[in-house]
């Protein structure tokens, strides 16, 4: 007779689930073993089940399909919380399946007891005990669906003793319903909209990951209302590219006049974003369109906003614009955009091919030049986003994955086990820093075991760089964020991987382009330079002196990459020029 086990992974497979990622435990035995038996799924072992959350989010990311982690009793599945909040607040859909100790000992202090349905609460959308084997498959399709219907992370926690009961109910078929929604927004919000959009003379668009599947509709809105167009981090990938009305990045990574041409504008659109730092807001003037009603109005004071899909948005309000002529705001913004990107290259490229320690800036050029079109770039928090942010050009085919909204360490490496299980043929290029690619050291061994041809280009530099800038800039002289330097080339080696250490700039791009040629899983160990850190382009007259109370000699800002080229070839769209 089939067991709820059985059942279990029968319901993934037919919801077009292909693998698990966890580590096998004692708790967990009955699943594991149900996959063993079924065809078309696979049981992924890494060495860290926050590995395995990490890796199942960007699964889900990359695919837009449901991907399912697991942890065992106890600490097994306590580990797995920190990828969990991660994929939740990325809005990956993931299920996570906490095993837990026999039914008959909960409540007891029995070995390895927690209460996970308690724990993973403000991590998921929905968070709860299959106690019964008549639970099932119901209960489990329900978690599927909320996942990938809310866009987040499910948690089923289940004893061991009820994964091997005897099934009650039949297993029957049934459709995880995937495909997002559109939301037109009413009538009277279009017409406001339009409304606002007619009377403002200048007018700023600034863009999130909700521009997903809008970027030729913002091109157009852009082009009508001869507005300056800005991004948040998340939103990168999606509209910097084929876009002439490009003025950078704004927050704590930004660069260009984005910031500038949001704090001058008569009215800022905040399309598709989330973005966090309201301190770069101007809190005036501005509206905001986004298919998720709570994102409305907390960061910002809004003059009205509107809850609809970004390209549903565009495409209602289009017909009710009255195109404008004057383009003397966007080609201001888009003149200073250019001069600023500039005098900041000028600040860093003196011949930076040459200097040793390695800028970290020269190393994400070269890489940009050297890595496939459609490659995906999964990003360490801290000054790999930086570099990631200013270097990696988008194109509308690459993509770039990172903790970017809960900002842990450590993501690179398991985002690219992900990513790179979704799609064995496309080149994945994680970029680590040495303290995130130290803590999970081990998921180089998954790799090796699933052959996984990840890229791993290690930013090494000794340093928890992003720490070091933040004591810095607050004044304080850094403490604790150095460290010896490890030879992480020597010790991916011995672990059977393809390494090189690189440590001189003319070695760079010869040792990048034949770690990509590798046909199996490489690391790039490259020795970067510690004191290049990357201050935001609007900071405090207290912090820049406390910065220079702190240190003499640091790089304030890097580079921009090709964005430079793409900013003075933008002008040429500016008439009379």
């Amino acid at each position: 007779m089939p067991t709820v086990a059985d059942q279990f992974i029968e319901v993934l497979v037919e919801a077009g689930v292909e693998r698990i990622y966890g580590i096998v435990g004692d708790s967990l035995n009955p699943i594991v073993d149900a996959v063993r038996r079924t065809p078309g799924i696979e049981w992924v072992y890494v060495r860290h089940e926050e590995a395995g959350a990490f890796a199942a989010a960007a699964e889900a990311e990359i695919t837009g399909r449901l991907a399912v982690c697991a942890g065992s009793s106890g600490p097994g599945n306590l580990h797995l919380i920190n990828g969990l909040f991660d994929a939740h607040r990325s809005g990956a859909p993931v299920l996570a399946l906490a095993s837990q100790i026999p039914s008959e000992q909960i409540g007891t202090a029995f070995f390895q007891e927690t209460h996970p349905e308690r724990m993973f609460n403000e991590c998921s959308h929905l968070c709860e005990v299959l106690s019964h084997p008549e639970q099932m498959p119901r209960l489990l399709r329900s978690a599927l669906q909320t996942a990938v219907g809310r866009r987040g992370v499910s948690v089923l926690v289940m004893p061991g003793d009820i994964a091997e009961r005897t099934t009650v109910n039949p297993t029957g078929r049934g459709n995880v319903h995937s495909d997002p929604p559109t939301v037109v927004p009413p009538e009277s919000q279009v017409r406001a909209l339009a409304e606002s959009l007619n009377s403002a003379e200048r007018v700023m668009l600034f863009c999130g990951a909700g521009t997903r599947q809008a970027h030729d509709e913002v091109m157009r809105l852009a082009d009508t209302l001869k507005s300056p167009v800005g991004h948040a981090l998340r939103g990168k990938e999606w509209i910097q590219y084929d876009n002439p009305f490009d003025v950078g990045m704004s927050g704590l990574l930004g660069y260009g006049a984005c910031h500038e041409a949001m704090h001058k504008a008569d009215l800022v659109v905040l399309l598709g974003t989330d973005f966090p730092y309201d301190n770069f807001l101007p809190q005036a003037n501005t509206v905001q369109v986004d298919i998720e009603p709570s994102h409305l109005g907390r960061r910002t004071a809004l003059d009205f906003a509107v809850q609809g899909d970004v390209a549903e948005t565009i495409r209602a309000v289009l017909p009710h614009l009255t195109t404008k002529t004057d383009r003397d705001f966007l080609d201001r913004m888009l003149r200073e955009h250019a001069d600023t990107l500039e005098r900041v290259v000028e600040a860093y490229t003196s011949d930076v091919d040459k200097q040793v320690p390695i800028h970290p800036e020269y190393v994400a050029d070269v890489l940009d030049d050297v890595a496939a079109e459609d490659a995906v770039f999964t990003v360490d928090t801290g000054m790999c986003n930086v570099w990631s942010a200013r270097y990696v050009t988008p194109n509308g085919s690459r993509r770039m994955i990172g903790s970017f909204i809960h900002g842990s360490m450590a993501n690179a490496l398991p985002h690219g086990i992900g990513a790179q299980l979704a799609d064995r043929d496309r080149q994945v290029v994680a970029m680590a820093g040495d303290g995130g690619l130290a803590m999970l050291l081990g998921e180089l061994l998954t790799l090796r075991t699933q052959n996984l041809p990840v890229k791993v280009v290690l930013f090494n530099n000794a340093s928890l760089g992003m720490v070091k800038m933040e004591m810095l800039v607050d004044g304080k002289p850094d403490h604790g964020t150095d460290h010896e330097p490890v030879d992480f080339a020597a010790l991916a080696g011995a672990m059977g991987l393809y390494a090189v250490r690189v440590q001189r700039p003319e070695e760079v791009r010869v040792g990048l382009h034949d770690a990509l040629s590798h046909p199996g899983p490489a690391v790039v160990d490259v020795v970067t330079d510690s004191n290049a850190l990357s201050l935001p382009p609007q900071i405090t007259g207290a912090q820049v002196k406390g910065f220079a109370l702190a240190v003499s000699r640091t790089v304030l800002s890097g580079g921009v990459g090709k964005m430079v080229r793409l900013a003075r070839s933008n002008l040429r769209n500016i008439p009379g020029r």
